[in-house]
């Protein structure tokens, strides 16, 4: 049996010193986003050597649930881009859901 998930892509990556960027964009196979609270990219690792661009990442994971594009810990927007905030990159699609 095979599952097509269909995974909202990382648009733009601005966390140039991480080894799954290359040219702003993200190439990990999948990335995962935050810690429940804050929507920092868990799959960033900092290092100066550099995956081989491959087909763009896609959000695999969120576990801020109060995002309003969160719904069970999926990604629902079209795509997303992540920015440097400090030292952490972090989700600059993400929206806080209206109480």
């Amino acid at each position: 049996m095979s599952v097509t998930v269909i995974l909202p892509e990382v648009s733009t990556c601005e966390a140039t010193a991480c080894t799954y960027n290359a040219n702003h964009r993200c190439h990990a196979p999948a990335i995962t986003i935050g810690d429940a609270v804050l929507p920092m990219c868990d799959t960033f690792m900092p290092d100066s050597l550099h995956v081989a661009p491959k087909p763009v990442a896609g959000v695999g994971a969120c576990k801020v649930l109060s995002c309003v594009h969160n719904r069970d810990r999926a990604c629902h927007a079209a795509s997303i881009d992540v920015a440097m905030k400090g030292a952490q990159p972090d989700c600059t699609t993400y929206q806080k859901r209206s109480k």
